[in-house]
């Protein structure tokens, strides 16, 4: 079950890193895209808070106390920061990746779930990759020429 707590606060951790990494986008988009991409960014944050809270409420659900600082943010997730100079292009292409990362990591988090029995943690996974690996499709989708 530690393992799990680990994965899980590593997704609450990861998940507030993305939802500060979006406002960043969100707020520094320009470009032809930008009323596009201004309105996609802020769906995806206000999104990633409902995720955030869910798995950090697992964490304790299941006796344990998530991360909650930003500094153990930075320090545990595998989702790196903006730096507020992205272009256009990267932002986009930044985002694809770390959605794609989530769907790498929530099926940890699935594997990890079962071998533990807890169903609870699973179907919280599966349902979040669900919306996740929808955004990675409408994602590549829209990056194509």
């Amino acid at each position: 079950m530690k393992e799990l707590v680990a994965l899980l606060n590593k997704e609450v951790a990861n998940l507030g890193v993305l939802y500060t990494k979006l406002h960043n986008f969100h707020w520094y988009v320009e470009g032809p895209r930008f009323y596009q991409l201004h309105e996609l960014y802020e769906k995806l944050y206000d999104e990633v808070t409902e995720q955030f809270d869910v798995i950090a409420e697992r964490v304790l659900q299941l006796g344990e106390k998530p991360i909650a600082t930003l500094k153990d943010f930075l320090t545990h997730a595998s989702i790196k920061e903006a730096s507020g100079k992205e272009t256009c292009g990267e932002m986009f292409a930044a985002v694809l990746a770390d959605y794609q990362l989530l769907d790498k990591e929530f099926t940890q988090g699935i594997e990890l779930a079962g071998k533990v029995g807890d169903e609870v943690t699973i179907d919280m996974f599966v349902g979040m990759k669900a919306v996740i690996q929808k955004h990675v499709w409408m994602l590549k989708a829209t990056s194509k020429n």
